[in-house]
């Protein structure tokens, strides 16, 4: 089974002050701490969920003479792969790039043009197969996926940005106990960045 892990990072400069790390004050700034009587520290965290969700993208590459009929041809073909794939239970149905570039021959001699067409569609698990069928039925010749996806993604990022707070706060303790202070309020706060991968067990 996959499961997909998304990581938070945070940058956290905490005042080597008496009191205790408050998060929920971490957007205040204290301008009257002095800059060198801070600790900067920086926290890791991620939440992993089950993969719930498939994306996959079909395209439609067709090929004429003129610039006119190739992308005449791409766009009945598209419309027949975009009504497929609605049809086979297709959700967020959206155009991905559309693109048109002259063609040549082994000599390098204009011959013709080249349409391109791709969108892109998320459906359940157990569709994802029967989705990239109908696309390749009804006339895909690109098909990239799936992808993996969760449906929670964006409150498992919450949970990774809670941990790694967390995870900060330790460090900051960790140091300023070192040093023989008491750990202050944050006066600032970053998120550095997140991923998201799956990882099989």
């Amino acid at each position: 089974m996959k499961r997909i892990v998304i990581a938070a990072v945070l940058l956290i400069g905490a005042a080597s002050l008496a009191g205790v790390l408050a998060p929920e004050r971490a957007s205040a700034v204290a301008a009257a701490t002095p800059k060198n009587d801070t600790v900067s520290v920086s926290g890791s965290g991620s939440a992993s969920g089950t993969p719930d969700t498939a994306q996959i993208s079909a395209g439609v590459e067709s090929s004429a003479a003129t610039a006119k009929g190739a992308l005449a041809a791409n766009a009945a073909e598209m419309t027949r792969v975009i009504a497929a794939v609605r049809a086979a239970g297709g959700k967020n149905v959206t155009t991905q790039y559309v693109s048109l570039s002259p063609r040549t021959d082994q000599q390098g001699k204009p011959n013709g043009f080249v349409a391109t067409n791709s969108v892109s569609a998320t459906t359940s698990l157990d569709r994802a197969g029967a989705l990239i069928d109908a696309a390749v039925d009804a006339g895909a010749n690109t098909v990239y996926g799936p992808t993996l996806t969760n449906s929670g993604a964006r409150a498992l990022y919450k949970q990774a940005l809670k941990a790694a707070v967390a995870d900060a706060r330790e460090h900051a303790e960790a140091l300023a106990a070192a040093a023989g202070r008491k750990l202050g309020r944050v006066v600032a706060l970053a998120e550095g960045g997140g991923s998201s991968q799956p990882i099989a067990y």
